[in-house]
């Protein structure tokens, strides 16, 4: 038979405090994944949102880059592109900055339709990748020309500001 020690012994002080202080143990952790918790779960909306808010924005600079490659505005070109940037084109041919801009600007061309479709933003933190279908007509050289294409573009956030830094054109197959 086991014996107790009498109340207000020291066996019953340290019992009740083992149970006190498991008690309180307990209530912290439990207030403690509750803090934790609530607190994921915005920053998580908040990265979601803030996901949404950058693709909404890439989109519309998808826009502009087409609109001002359209109209030959080769400031503006300048600021979307990244001074690395990147550009493989239908034949495989690959320009940097420059020769794309250079390309851009020539008066021989005049596009007339440029238009953008079925654009899908992917965000992965400071980098999106866009994929689409892109179509262009006009005249080169006073020869009409028009082309259907996919797109893969690559646009990363850097300084705070978002530049394309690779894009890549390929015909599909009919």
């Amino acid at each position: 038979m086991r014996r107790w020690p009498k109340e207000g012994t020291c066996g019953i002080t340290l019992t009740v405090r083992n149970r006190d202080m498991n008690f309180r143990l307990a209530s912290a952790f439990v207030i403690s994944i509750c803090i934790l918790t609530g607190l994921a779960i915005p920053s998580a909306a908040q990265d979601k949102d803030k996901d949404k808010s950058d693709a909404a924005y890439i989109r519309s600079m998808e826009l502009k880059w087409t609109e001002s490659y359209k109209k030959r505005q080769v400031d503006i070109l300048a600021s979307l592109l990244a001074d690395d940037f990147v550009i493989t084109v239908e034949d495989g041919n690959t320009y940097g900055k420059t020769g794309y801009i250079s390309h851009s600007a020539e008066s021989s061309t005049h596009v007339e339709v440029a238009e953008m479709s079925e654009l899908k933003v992917r965000m992965h933190g400071n980098t999106a990748v866009v994929t689409g279908a892109y179509h262009e007509r006009g005249m080169s050289s006073g020869k009409p020309y028009e082309y259907h294409d996919r797109l893969t573009d690559v646009w990363m956030k850097n300084g705070g500001k978002w530049q394309v830094v690779a894009s890549h054109y390929s015909v599909p197959l009919k």
